[in-house]
């Protein structure tokens, strides 16, 4: 399987996961969306808040924007926190 066989994981996203050291989606499960958006977050500094909710999206097996209100304030707050 690849990442880009998740849902809401594009090739783009895919590469850039790739190039970040996260190859698989087991790997991605393992370190969770912050832990791999921080990941990503280091070789590509303008990665978005969009990018984090389709990781964690993708790790759920959901669309993104069916993620809960809390679930996405969580993430927001995360983000703002980098």
């Amino acid at each position: 399987m690849y990442l880009s066989d998740l849902i809401n994981i594009s090739e783009v996203i895919e590469e850039k996961l790739v190039e970040s050291g996260i190859e698989t989606p087991e790997r991605l499960k393992e370190l969770g969306s912050k832990l791999a958006f921080v990941q990503m977050r280091e070789k590509y500094p303008t990665a978005c808040k969009n990018i984090l909710f389709a990781l964690e999206g993708a790790i759920q097996g959901i669309r993104w924007f069916r993620l809960t209100d809390e679930e996405k304030d969580i993430l927001k707050d995360f983000f703002s926190s980098l």
